[in-house]
């Protein structure tokens, strides 16, 4: 989940006017003409000056000026609006328009519009005007205080500030360039993912195609496990140090590295890694050492693993897999044990906030002492508000729309199996894989931790992908990821499409080559 640079991706009443609106300026083209103040070859000048001032789909601009290319980024257009009462939004409009539109989503509880960076600045480069926000309320993305007196700010968080933002983006595009915009596609990750997977089941009309990477689609039930698995830790004894992270983490690796055809640090066919952790077990399952678990230990890593589930099973969550980089960084020390004190750890703040604001509504509440489903009630009003589970996918597919699924395989914050969980319910509920492919790919990426980073290839141009298939039909089948660093590529390596992993067919103890994706080829398990 991530809303500002430098921050992990995690998660970056009704307004039925302006969300019909939005309905109405769905996918396909809808060319208007150049009647408009600078046409659509308007210079960031001329689209800046069309929209100083204005008030246009219920967004009054507060601010519109034109922005210098620096480094990556190229000359455009920033406006900055708001649609009352408190609603932020900040629009870029390029020099060079492709005749697109880009909404990037937000992370975790949100609360502040996500920079110019990543995915935003990819769309930006690309000629799309991108759009984001803040979804209603400022705040830190890791509380969600915002939510506990303030319905209309729960509300947009929830599901309703994605198409109220696009309706005034559209219009806003239209007065700068003359057209409204030929396509409209979203990204997000983490909780943008969620968004991502929210528009597509309530606003199946929306947008011509939707990239879902890591979503946080499945809120009662990760935040749930989130919060038992953080008793574990705070137990006596379940605490993990770094070296005792190192033992599991080597533990997997040398169990399942190589069921891919190379030991290159990632498991990348986790389909044929059966660890068992419990061979890990201290001798009478006491804390012995660093190269064991205890008991206490080996039930953090239970609670981590196995599926959960609340109200009678109303609320399940899939588990997460060992995947041998728990030890990574950017893995369970920063998202699950907080090495050593669990209530540094990401997954405790998140699940802590969320109690506090959603379940319990008492900021004083400790969540560790609070049952997750106590209030069922309370647990049904929030999977109303920010639950995306509906895997009926029909509208979205019927509305000739296109979706692609991504999530790291070393995400600690969010686990790849509730992902799969999501895309195998879907699709049974469109009828089988035939009619899933139609409009619905799904990528897994080993070795990549919660959106990026991690020691895997991290690096894929979903939204080329995405733009090739909606506009001139070519579906996409195995992709290239790359590793970069210091702006160059230490690796590639294929995207495969699931179930499939990248299995290494080159020359054996051959480094170069095993950097390269060509040799590596795209095999069922």
């Amino acid at each position: 989940m991530h809303g500002q640079p430098g921050f992990p991706l995690f998660f970056r009443f009704t307004l039925s006017a302006l969300a019909a609106a939005a309905l109405l300026g769905c996918g396909g083209s809808d060319d208007n003409g150049d009647d408009g103040a600078g046409g659509p070859s308007a210079t960031p000048e001329q689209a800046c000056a069309a929209l100083a001032g204005k008030t246009l789909a219920g967004a009054t601009v507060s601010g519109a000026s034109t922005v210098a290319a620096s480094g990556d980024a190229p000359l455009y257009c920033k406006v900055d609006a708001t649609i009352a009462p408190q609603l932020n939004l900040e629009l870029r409009l390029p020099q060079q328009w492709n005749g697109k539109l880009y909404y990037g989503g937000g992370g975790g509880y949100n609360g502040a519009i996500p920079d110019l960076s990543g995915n935003n600045l990819n769309a930006l480069k690309k000629g799309y005007a991108t759009v984001n926000s803040d979804s209603g309320h400022s705040g830190n993305v890791l509380s969600a205080a915002f939510a506990l007196n303030d319905t209309y700010a729960a509300n947009l968080f929830g599901s309703l500030s994605v198409p109220t933002v696009l309706s005034s983006a559209r219009e806003m595009v239209q007065a700068a360039y003359g057209k409204q915009p030929d396509r409209a596609y979203f990204e997000g990750c983490s909780n943008g993912g969620r968004e991502a997977l929210m528009a597509a089941q309530r606003n199946p009309n929306l947008f011509d195609g939707i990239i879902a990477r890591a979503p946080a689609y499945n809120w009662v039930g990760f935040m749930g496990q989130f919060n038992r698995t953080a008793k574990a830790l705070a137990a006596p004894g379940g605490g993990f140090s770094p070296a005792k992270l190192a033992t599991l983490a080597g533990a997997v690796r040398n169990a399942c590295d190589a069921a891919d055809g190379i030991v290159d640090g990632v498991v990348g066919n986790p389909q044929a890694c059966s660890f068992d952790p419990a061979v890990l077990r201290c001798a009478g399952g006491a804390d012995t050492g660093d190269a064991c678990l205890s008991d206490a230990q080996l039930a953090v890593v239970g609670s981590w693993t196995s599926p959960a589930s609340w109200a009678g099973g109303a609320y399940t969550n899939a588990g997460w897999a060992l995947t041998g980089n728990e030890d990574d960084p950017g893995a369970w020390a920063t998202w699950v044990s907080g090495t050593p004190d669990v209530r540094s750890a990401l997954q405790y703040l998140f699940q802590d906030t969320t109690v506090k604001n959603y379940l319990a509504r008492n900021p004083a509440q400790d969540s560790l002492a609070y049952t997750w489903d106590a209030n069922l009630n309370a647990v049904y009003a929030l999977a109303a508000l920010n639950d995306a589970t509906n895997a009926d996918l029909r509208p979205f597919k019927d509305s000739n729309a296109k979706l692609i699924l991504w999530h790291g395989g070393n995400d600690a914050a969010l686990s790849y199996k509730a992902t799969t969980a999501y895309y195998q319910a879907a699709t049974a509920a469109v009828g089988g894989q035939a009619a899933m492919d139609q409009f619905a790919r799904y990528y897994i990426a080993p070795g990549v931790n919660h959106c990026a980073g991690g020691p895997g290839a991290d690096n894929a141009d979903l939204l080329a992908a995405l733009d090739d298939w909606v506009s001139n039909g070519t579906a996409p089948g195995t992709l290239t990821a790359s590793k970069l660093s210091g702006g160059s590529t230490q690796f590639t390596r294929p995207l495969c499409q699931y179930p499939q992993y990248a299995r290494y067919t080159g020359p054996a103890n051959d480094a170069a080559a095993a950097a390269l994706a060509s040799n590596y080829r795209c095999t069922t398990p």
